[in-house]
């Protein structure tokens, strides 16, 4: 199984980082020149992969296997391309990494047995750089560029091909190892821990169960969770979609106040010529803003995966059931909806993290239709006579209850085969930018806070 180890990078000395720098604005400059021949090819019913080569104008300043690296990265991208267009699904060809002028996505990518990397107190990255740069740099012939390494490998494997990138607007270079790990590796448990389980063995890579959990995932509760345990779990997300809102409204006030600015070519032409002036719309203000945002909410998801995937796992829980995303993606008639679901919690992405997450575990995720679970009631089956306001589903025959728990239920009894134990008083947890925690109470882990019953009450069968 592929994982990833990330890590910061520091060059030791000035340089050294013009040096790096130099070496990933190289490479980004090979792959724009890349893409542009092959978009020209592809744009005039020409082939893409009849490309030039460009190992001679590269080779001194990259060296010859990263500039192979950085064309076979180029494509890659085009062969997702033409698989995505053959699905019939949506696609743009590959574009570019920035331009000279206003600025290159600087990035490279190195062959996995042409870097070293030594992990302990001082760890060190070291990796090739072409003739050009060591005379220029002051690099003995066989020298390569060492770099200092800040942090620790969580995984342990073969490693792949690693991508290096620079961040311009925090000013630090970060490295992507991708390393292959044995599947027998992935479980922490060890066997000697369940001596009462017989035939361990086979429980390895494996809960020690065969318990069943259904997720409706929304975006005001990010995730309800019901177990044939009898176990719910409702993430509430408000609270973090409202610091999203503020980011998103305070980039909005500062690209308001950006001022208009006119390209190269337009400044040398009259202004009788009648163009109007380029507005600009980023600054590193606001690219800052961007990525705090995003990271943000990826630390906020990342832990919520693994917090719920790590509770349904010491359940026993082998199978996972949770809505295709169709009718969650459908464009709503509300902004405020809109900008929850596809910009807020970015569903996609969760549920491919989620399903990252369960097959490390061991747990099979299983997409299904979850289609009027949300407005079904439990008791009496009917969804056209149910009202769903903010968290409560109330119906006619005199049912309440909290709306994404009962919905959550409801997608796990129409699913599992399982008997469903009756369900406890729900668990309820809140972000504190660390953990999926809350305020403690008494006799409660403080990672456990419990529903309201007047707003969640118990919806046994």
């Amino acid at each position: 199984m592929k994982r990833v180890n990330t890590f910061e990078v520091i060059p030791q000395t000035e340089n050294d980082k013009e040096c790096l720098l130099r070496l990933l604005d190289a490479s980004a400059s090979l792959w724009n020149e890349l893409t542009y021949e092959r978009r020209q090819n592809y744009f005039g019913d020409g082939d893409v992969w009849d490309t030039s080569e460009y190992r001679g104008r590269y080779n001194g300043v990259v060296g010859s296997a990263t500039v192979q690296q950085v064309t076979r990265k180029n494509s890659e991208a085009w062969r997702s391309f033409f698989a995505l267009k053959e699905n019939g699904e949506y696609a743009n060809p590959p574009s570019y990494w920035g331009n000279e002028e206003d600025g290159r996505e600087l990035r490279t990518y190195i062959r996995n047995n042409q870097y070293t990397i030594e992990w302990g107190k001082r760890s060190r990255l070291e990796i090739p750089v072409g003739q050009e740069l060591k005379d220029e740099y002051g690099l003995g012939y066989h020298e390569r560029l060492h770099l200092e390494v800040r942090g620790n490998p969580k995984w342990d494997g073969k490693q792949g091909r690693l991508e290096l990138e620079y961040d311009e607007v925090s000013d630090t270079f970060r490295a992507f190892q991708p390393v292959t790990v044995p599947d027998s590796r992935l479980d922490s448990r060890k066997i000697e821990d369940f001596p009462e389980v017989e035939n361990a063995k086979r429980f390895r890579n494996s809960p020690l169960a065969s318990e069943e959990a259904a997720l409706d995932v929304g975006a005001n509760n990010l995730v309800a969770c019901s177990t044939t345990t009898g176990n719910q779990y409702l993430y509430d997300g408000r609270e973090l979609f409202g610091r999203f809102r503020e980011t998103t409204d305070e980039i909005a006030r500062l690209q308001s106040k950006l001022p208009e600015r006119r390209s190269l070519s337009e400044s040398r032409k009259t202004e009788s010529s009648g163009r109007l002036c380029e507005k600009r719309y980023s600054s590193k203000r606001i690219r800052r803003l961007y990525r705090q945002r995003t990271k943000r909410r990826d630390h906020a998801q990342n832990a919520l995966v693994r917090d719920l995937v790590e509770r349904l796992y010491d359940e026993g829980v082998a199978t996972v059931y949770v809505g295709d995303l169709t009718d969650v993606l459908e464009t709503h008639w509300s902004v405020r909806v809109n900008e929850k679901t596809h910009n807020f919690w970015a569903f996609k992405k969760f549920i491919h993290r989620l399903a990252c997450v369960c097959k490390e575990y061991g747990i099979s995720l299983e997409a299904e239709s979850e289609a009027w679970t949300s407005q079904t009631c439990p008791e009496c089956g009917d969804h056209e006579k149910t009202i769903r306001h903010e968290d409560t589903l109330t119906c006619p025959c005199g049912f309440e209850g909290h709306a994404d728990l009962t919905a959550s239920e409801t997608f796990l009894r129409e699913n599992s085969d399982c008997e469903i134990r009756p369900m406890a008083r729900p668990v309820r947890f809140e972000w504190d930018d660390h953990d999926w925690s809350g305020k403690p109470h008494p006799h409660e882990s403080p990672k456990e806070v419990r529903t309201n019953p007047q707003v969640a009450p118990w919806v046994g069968s």
